[in-house]
């Protein structure tokens, strides 16, 4: 029988990493003469990739986004945040030790996430996470990111895993329609990157510390299990 995955979110979700994409996108904005953003107002722009990030940035310092003004400055953010991607991030309290703990209980996982798979995978490498994780699939990957539902399934096949019986784990509205659009349950951390509360979107179970993961995935596996 084929293990079921664990598909996590990676920023919001797993990794705090509101420092580096904040120092990233204000170096960018400052060297091109407009003003720094507060973390709190960039950590409710996370989530979609960093060319939505990017154009957010630029919508809240009152810039018209074009692709002339954009991509420049999109180029600069990659080079710069490519070599400081985990200067001040860190992991959320238990979260990788959690991780290991579901794997030795058997489960397969996996991340899917929006950020740029060269972006991605190096962060993980960064964060001497790669171990607990069987596949890592970026917002390019595949020809859809989140809240497609082929990310998803990409990273559940590319795990080795079965769709049937996963569960996805995530922090905002682009996550848990992906998940809903797999077809599968849901589990929310309230601690991530949102602009709107994350009980407001629907998923199956709300978390607020890594603590509680385990019971919640025993919780939906025993709900999804087959009868």
């Amino acid at each position: 029988m084929t293990t079921p995955v664990l598909v996590f979110d990676l920023d919001g979700t797993l990794l705090e990493t509101m420092g580096d994409l904040t120092a990233s996108m204000n170096h960018v904005l400052v060297e091109a003469g407009f003003e720094a953003i507060e973390p709190e107002r960039v950590r409710k722009m996370v989530g979609a990739g960093v060319k939505v990030l990017m154009s957010r940035g630029l919508e809240a310092s009152k810039i018209e986004v074009t692709d002339e003004v954009l991509e420049p400055l999109l180029a600069k953010f990659i080079r710069y945040y490519e070599t400081h991607i985990a200067d001040k991030t860190h992991a959320f309290p238990q979260a990788l030790e959690t991780v290991a703990r579901l794997r030795d209980a058997g489960w397969k996982t996996a991340i899917c996430t929006n950020k740029l798979e060269k972006l991605a995978k190096p962060l993980v490498r960064a964060m001497e996470m790669e171990h607990l994780f069987d596949a890592v699939v970026g917002g390019d990957t595949f020809s859809k990111n989140k809240p497609d539902a082929m990310p998803v399934f990409g990273a559940i096949d590319i795990a080795g895993g079965s769709r049937a019986g996963s569960i996805f784990i995530g922090d905002s509205k682009a996550d848990i329609s992906a998940a809903r659009n797999a077809g599968l349950p849901v589990i929310a951390v309230d601690f991530g990157y949102t602009d709107i509360p994350v009980r407001e979107l629907g998923p199956d179970v709300v978390i607020s510390h890594y603590n509680q993961l385990e019971a919640a995935v025993k919780e939906l596996s025993a709900e999804n299990a087959p009868t």
